[in-house]
Order: structure tokens, then sequence, then C-alpha cells
């Protein structure tokens, strides 16, 4: 065993043992037995109220707009007195949130759950339908927008039987209150006593991203979305015990800690892994509105961030940047690239900008709180394909399509039991039933798990190709295609074929012009296998469809190319 894996096991395991912060134990929950940790949080108001000890520290930036831990609490605490004593919120009751990454998102989220309320996040990318869609499903009695979501739906609002209310209005809106003016109006009020519930009641409702049909509420309890954050917090620890020299190195350069919000605050990557992290830890967030590369780079230099986590195409189209070497990114040091696949030469560009950098990577869903596997330092470098290694209060099987599990280094469907794990889907059983079973989470992604532990992802199953017989996991060519420095963007696909039943078709954006389709699949010759090579080589000028956390949209794609 590597000496990093042996790291790992060692850290994991003191930080985990009887006595620790981190300790673990075992136990029974609706019959179904799981590892947690002891001291982990047992509600959304155990976790939020621990950013009160920040006091006035800066918590948010935003275009110029400033706010203290202290003054971002005052807000909530306003706003959740209102919620409960002018708006009727009860507890249970179901408030949407759906706007931009916006401060207001954050003082929103932390309100309704102080109020009692069940928190949605939406897709704040949707239109009208999408929106109408969401706040049916989701049956929510009040809802948060931003003016360009609230002007999508403010004409059903009435139908809906949803109550509005708008942060930073651009004009009167009649049917709704803007959200500084409720805020106002609470005065020195408080809530006398902020709503305490159980673990196991709901706590949230968080939308899947919706890459094919209507996304599905993923349902988290308070012990869901606690341990999962925990979980953060511990493996961040194990991490910085495993491979402390760029730990020193960070802390010789003097820059204290400060993360850049570049990912939607209504997905878990921006949700739990920046702001609900950031709150307890005392980080602060500059918060970027949408994504941009040199925007970014401008907050790095001018704000000292220390920290980004965003999706790989979004560090890729940052570091490849030309303009990079015209800013001052020297107070650079993490880098989390998650939620999906990594292209080849993530880690080499990191580390080739930044030498002493501290990236990491790894693998979780909606429906697990983003809880699974990680690796970050040493452990990413050392395997950068994987999504790293299984955290301590997570079990994972990989099976085949029988439902045995297969043998190490076979791949297979990856399922995962964790008390992250969700509830269910909303109003939704038999999607529920389909996906978690005994209290495990059945994945849809397909990866195999090498002799130490790291697991590499090899596809989604709904993405496989089946070209005459044979399996081809398009993933696996898209890394391929990618390790060309000439290639932006490339997604594999099927498309049908009379004699084959698919084909293997890919789609890809340029950055070297210069290339033809026959260079591009003497590309992938030169490493896959000769069936693996797409007989179908689509060039774009535009970049490839994508939803609201840059995840590539494959079905406009096989829809555009089928008869090509």
């Amino acid at each position: 065993m590597s000496e990093i894996r042996t790291k790992i096991d060692e850290s994991a395991k003191q930080l985990t043992g009887e006595g620790s912060p981190w300790e673990t134990t075992r136990d029974s929950i609706d019959g179904i037995e799981y590892t947690l940790y002891k001291n982990a949080p047992q509600s959304l108001k155990e976790l939020i109220d621990a950013g009160r000890a920040h006091g006035d520290n800066e918590f948010l930036i935003y275009e110029g707009e400033r706010l203290t831990f202290n003054q971002f609490f005052a807000k909530v605490d306003a706003l959740s007195y209102q919620l409960v004593n002018e708006f009727g919120l009860k507890t249970g009751d179901h408030v949407a949130i759906a706007m931009r990454n916006y401060p207001e998102w954050m003082i929103s989220f932390a309100a309704v759950a102080l109020a009692g309320g069940i928190v949605v996040p939406i897709n704040s990318w949707g239109q009208r339908a999408e929106l109408e869609y969401a706040l049916t499903d989701s049956d929510s009695k009040i809802a948060f927008f931003d003016q360009q979501r609230f002007d999508f739906i403010a004409d059903d609002l009435e139908s809906l039987g949803v109550t509005a209310i708008v942060a930073r209005p651009s004009k009167d809106n009649a049917n709704a209150q803007n959200i500084e003016s409720v805020i106002s109006a609470a005065g020195d009020n408080t809530l006398a006593e902020h709503k305490t519930l159980a673990g196991e009641d709901s706590a949230m409702i968080m939308y899947t991203s919706g890459t094919t049909g209507n996304p599905k509420g993923a349902l988290s309890s308070h012990r869901n979305v606690g341990q999962a954050i925990f979980n953060f917090e511990m493996m961040a620890i194990c991490a910085a015990m495993s491979d402390p020299e760029p730990i020193g190195k960070m802390l010789e350069r003097g820059h204290p800690p400060k993360v850049l919000l570049s990912v939607p605050l209504f997905h878990v990557s921006g949700c739990h892994s920046v702001f609900l992290l950031s709150l307890r830890a005392g980080r602060p967030i500059v918060i970027m509105h949408k994504w941009d590369k040199i925007q970014a780079l401008e907050y790095i230099e001018n704000e000292r961030v220390t920290m980004i986590s965003a999706v790989p195409t979004m560090l890729m189209d940052m570091l490849d940047a030309d303009e990079w070497d015209n800013y001052d990114t020297s107070s650079m040091f993490g880098f989390g690239a998650g939620g999906s696949a990594q292209p080849p030469r993530l880690s080499s560009k990191i580390y080739e900008k930044l030498p002493d950098s501290f990236p990491g990577t790894g693998y979780g869903m909606t429906e697990s709180n983003a809880t699974g596997f990680a690796a970050t330092g040493a452990a990413y470098k050392y395997q950068p394909k994987s999504t790293g290694v299984v955290t301590p209060i997570v079990d994972i099987k990989i099976i085949d399509d029988n439902g045995n599990e297969v043998a190490q280094g076979e791949a297979g469907q990856i399922l995962i039991k964790s008390p992250t794990n969700v509830k269910g889907y909303w109003k939704k059983p038999d999607a529920t039933a389909e996906t978690l079973i005994e209290g495990w989470l059945y994945t849809g992604d397909v990866g195999y798990m090498n002799d130490e532990g790291f697991l590499f992802i090899t596809d989604r199953i709904k993405d496989m190709v089946i070209r005459g017989g044979e399996n081809i996991y398009s993933a696996e060519v898209e890394s391929a295609i990618l390790t060309h420095e000439g290639i932006a963007e490339a997604a594999v696909f099927g498309v049908p074929d009379e004699h084959l039943g698919e084909e293997l078709a890919a789609a890809v954006v340029l950055r070297d012009e210069s290339l033809n389709v026959d260079a591009i699949q003497t590309h992938v010759a030169s490493q896959l296998a000769k069936f693996k090579v797409p007989t179908k080589v689509f060039i774009q000028s535009e970049e490839l469809p994508k939803n609201a956390t840059r995840k590539i949209l494959k079905k406009p794609l096989k829809e555009k190319y089928a008869n090509s």
C-alpha cells in the first residue's frame, strides 16, 4: 500500500477514535444500521448557530457589499421572526428560494431553517415552466425570488397559492414584498425561541440537476445534512494531517482562508461545500453572481481568495485563460473539483500554475448530500483520475446487473449506504423504491475500486453505449479525447445504427481550429481499442449545452445528431 494511503487510514482512525471530536459510532435508524459521527449537529439550527461565534468577522462579500457574521445573523433573525409572525409560517411548511447567488439567498435559507420551515432551493436558471413545476411539486407556500425569477412566475402566483418575497427588486412589484422591507419591519423583534427539530425531521428538498426529464426533489432530514457537513470537516482535517507540507507553505504565505463561491447555491456543491461549511468555519465568502473566468481572476487578486470549488470545466476554463498571467493568483491554495468527470489535464495544469496548491476532488450526489469519496493534496496527486477513497461514515458496494458484488477491479454499479442518504424523493414513492433499497443508494454510476481502495468512475449507466454487443463507457472515450490540448470540450454518446444498434459519436469544441475529424480519431485510436473510437465526430463552434451546474447535456446532442 502506498505511503499516502497508509497516512490517510492512520489519520482517519485517529480522528474517529473514542474521545475524538469526530468519534464514530454504530446506530440503527428505521431498522438499518449505519456508522455515524457521535458529535455531528443534530439539526440545521445547531449547524447554523455555530456561525454566531464569529461575531464581527467578515462573512459575505458581494460586488462591494460586505456583511459580518453579526450583520448576517441580525438579518436572519429578523427575517425568521417575520416569517412566523407576519407570514404565518408553521413548522414543516415548505419555503422555496429561486434566485441567483446573492447574500439574500443565504439569509433566506438560514431564516427558514431557524423558523422551522423546510427549505426548497430551486434551480435559478429555470424559465417559467421549470419554476412552476418546482413550486407546484414542492408544495411551497412562500417563495423568495430575485427580480428575473419573479417576473417569470408573477402572473401564476395566485393560482399556485404562493406568497412572494423579492430580493433586490428593480421595480415595484404589486403582488410581492421587498425582502429588505420585510426585514426592516421586524424592528428589534426576534423569535423568542427558534424551532428545534429532531434529527429525523425533514429539513430540505433539493432538486436533482435533471439532465433528463423533470428533476426530482431529494428530501433530506436534519441528520442527513448535519452528518454530511461534519464529514466534510473531518475529511479536511484528515487531508491536512496526511499531507502537512503544503499546509505549512500556505500558512507561511499569510493569507487567511477566503473562498470564492462560483457554483450555484441551489446545488449541494454551493450550499453545502461553500455556504454551510464556511458559515461554521468562519470563512469569508466572495460571491459570484454567475461564472466568468476573468471576473474570477479579478476576485482572486483583489480579495486574496485562497480557495475555489467548481466543476472541472470551470477550473480548466480559468487555468487555460490567456489572461491568467496578468493576475496575482499567489494567494490561491485550495482547488475543489467535483460534480463531473475530471479532464485528464486538470491535475497537471493546477500543479503547473500553482505548484504548492492543495487540490482535491470527491464523489457524492444530491441524494447522498455530496457524501461518498474524497481525495485531497497528496492523495489527489497520487491518483488524479480517481474520485478518492471512501469516507468513514460510508459503506460501499459495487454490483453487476444481477445484483451480485463484483470482484475488486471490476466495474459495476456503485451503491452507497450512509446516514447522509436522503429520506427519498418528494411525492415520488416509485422512484424512491427504485433508488433507495434497505439503506443502499443505487447511484446509477458505474465504477471500480483498485487494490488500495481508490474509486474510479467509468460512466453513468444511462450513458453507456452498446455498439454491436460491446459495452463502451462514454466517460472513458471522453477522457481519451480530452488528453489532446487542442480540444476544449467533448461529449460522447450513442446514435441509432441499423446494423450495430448504436454507433459511437462524439461532439467536440476545439481550442486548436486546425484539428480535423481524422486527427481526433487517430488521437483516440492511439489510446483505446478500435471499437471505442468514435465513427462520427461532430465539431461544434459553439460550446456544448450545459445545465445550471455546468454538466454537459447529452440529450440535445443526441437529438441534434441522431440522423447525421
